[in-house]
């Protein structure tokens, strides 16, 4: 019988059952049998046969399973390589492997996409469109083209979403949410994992990747914080020539990140230049490229001033002001070696789950801290810091936001792309003045008073509201309507635990008494069986409570 069968929703059609089957089936292949037997999805595979496949390392067998289900669990897989606070290392080892690479799509279905999109025959807009694609992946395809603009034409990308990509993922989500949920209530031990949790992220970033609208803006918001900054440049978006599935963009001529080092272009200058254009993402902007992958960055310019470009800005991350602050006091202490601040500011970032040894925490932050930041500055890696300290905060039940993992999964990758082309690269040294640029703008005047008067304006607010509060609490008082409350969750156990010993102490006493009677009336049968009785009633009680040591039935 399988779990969840008041969930019709999900499972209504044939062919969700199918990719059900599909997926029970290839879980079983690649030796993950007990997730089928226990989830129950057993009963859509009858007979099948015990597979070796476990003898491989879990990490392969799990990243095998995601290929073979698709391009859905393929993005999956990426999302969990970037939770090091959630999966193993040798399991992300497996799942950075993952490529988003699968066969294009025929090109009649990619121009009668673009448009029905767009509203109008393919040459109403472009005046060259490349059947084959130049890259494509499990979302869209990217094709050159050469897009009208009056007597002109411009050199742009087409990104066109593969058609029913929507359909498939939309079944998907659904069918993971379903085993999510079956394999959290059926195999407890999961909930380290969080599976649940994990798919509402991928189906977050999903949900926002399908939307060509929203990479359109970010690509525009991107455009509009690096204006004044001549080393980053971000594909202009046409949008007479875009829509939720179509997203045309500058063709940006450059070359790929290692052919650009392999043509003589300074490694120092690209790392350097990388690291300056994350950091202001991070942390002036709050607004930041998410997946910065060498894929994902085109090298403009002379081999002398390269500028840095970068496409492919569906995913992103955001930070509000509050959380940079705290970011920003975290670096600062990884900087100064303030290993206490180190603590306080990783406290402050997550959000206790439960109550904290602060004493535990802060030791154990100290020990971890101490690990990275007591070596030459150079060999100093901030990226590892962050996703140890993450790992340690959690295993107090610290739990640490997404966006913060996000930002650690972006510097992790800068600094090891920095340090592929630019070994001497010393990311902390690089972020330090511009860190101590923003202390200074935080606790500026200007900014002190800013934040001085914010708060003048909340006590303000709450005073104006107390009176009003004290007259309603008050008038109940008044009316007798004013009660408290109070919840004590042990207190129905403790009273139904002391009822039942208090009856169990009258029934013992009461036998024995009876059987003293009896005895003293020469009735030496009756006497002995309530005795017995009495003393057998006594040992059962016992054991129940201080062998079993649960309350007695």
């Amino acid at each position: 019988m399988l779990p969840f069968v008041n969930m019709p929703s999900l499972l209504t059609t044939v062919r969700d059952l199918e990719r059900l089957r599909q997926i029970a089936a290839v879980l079983a292949v690649h030796g993950f049998g007990e997730v089928v037997d226990r989830t129950g999805l057993a009963t859509l595979i009858p007979g099948r046969k015990r597979e070796d496949g476990g003898r491989m390392p879990a990490g392969i067998r799990l990243r095998k399973v995601l290929e073979d289900l698709g391009p859905s669990f393929v993005k999956l897989g990426q999302i969990m390589s970037t939770r090091p606070d959630l999966i193993p290392d040798d399991i992300l080892v497996e799942l950075k492997k993952l490529q988003d690479d699968v066969p294009p799509e025929p090109f009649d279905a990619i121009r009668d996409q673009v448009e029905r999109e767009l509203g109008c025959e393919l040459s109403d807009v472009y005046d060259s469109f490349d059947e084959s694609p130049l890259a494509s992946a499990s979302i869209a395809q990217v094709h050159r083209a050469r897009l009208r603009n009056g007597d002109e034409s411009l050199d742009v990308v087409v990104k066109v979403q593969r058609p029913q990509v929507h359909a498939v993922m939309a079944r998907d989500v659904d069918l993971l949410y379903w085993l999510a949920k079956a394999i959290v209530r059926s195999m407890p031990e999961s909930h380290l994992y969080r599976p649940i949790s994990l798919v509402e992220e991928f189906d977050r970033s999903v949900s926002a990747e399908l939307d060509f609208s929203l990479e359109a803006d970010n690509h525009e918001r991107f455009t509009a914080n690096f204006a004044s900054n001549p080393h980053a440049k971000f594909p202009k978006v046409y949008r007479r020539a875009s829509a939720k599935r179509v997203l045309t963009l500058e063709y940006l001529r450059g070359s790929k990140l290692y052919a650009a080092e392999r043509a003589g272009v300074s490694g120092e200058l690209i790392a350097k230049r990388s690291v300056e254009i994350v950091v202001q993402q991070i942390f002036e902007d709050g607004f930041f490229h998410a997946d910065p992958h060498p894929g994902n960055i085109i090298i403009l310019g002379g081999s002398d001033d390269p500028v840095i470009g970068m496409i492919d800005v569906g995913m992103v991350g955001r930070l509000s002001p509050k959380m940079r602050d705290r970011v920003v006091d975290l670096v600062l202490s990884a900087v100064r070696e303030d290993y206490t601040g180190i603590a306080d500011a990783l406290y402050a970032i997550g959000r206790p789950t439960q109550k904290i040894n602060r004493d535990a925490y802060d030791a154990e932050v100290v020990a971890l801290a101490q690990r990275y930041l007591g070596k030459r500055l150079k060999e100093i890696e901030l990226g590892p810091l962050i996703r140890d300290l993450v790992m340690g905060s959690r295993k107090f039940g610290v739990e640490v936001p997404t966006e913060f993992l996000m930002l650690g999964k972006s510097l992790m990758t800068v600094e090891g792309i920095g340090k592929e082309i630019y070994p001497e690269l010393d990311l902390l040294e690089e972020v330090r003045p511009y860190f101590m640029r923003l202390f200074q703008q935080r606790y500026s005047p200007e900014r002190m008073t800013e934040d001085a008067l914010r708060g003048l304006r909340r006590l303000g607010t709450a005073a104006s509201a107390m009176p009003l509060q004290l007259e309603e609490i008050l008038d109940d008082l008044r009316k007798g309507a004013f009660s408290v409350r109070t919840q004590q969750t042990q207190l129905e156990s403790a009273a139904d635990r002391l009822g039942r010993r208090a009856f169990s102490g009258l029934v013992v006493g009461s036998l024995i008494i009876a059987g003293a009677i009896l005895l003293s009336q020469q009735s030496y049968w009756l006497g002995g069986l309530a005795l017995g009785s009495g003393a057998f009633y006594a040992l059962l009680h016992t054991a129940r409570v201080w062998l079993l040591g649960g309350p007695e039935p």
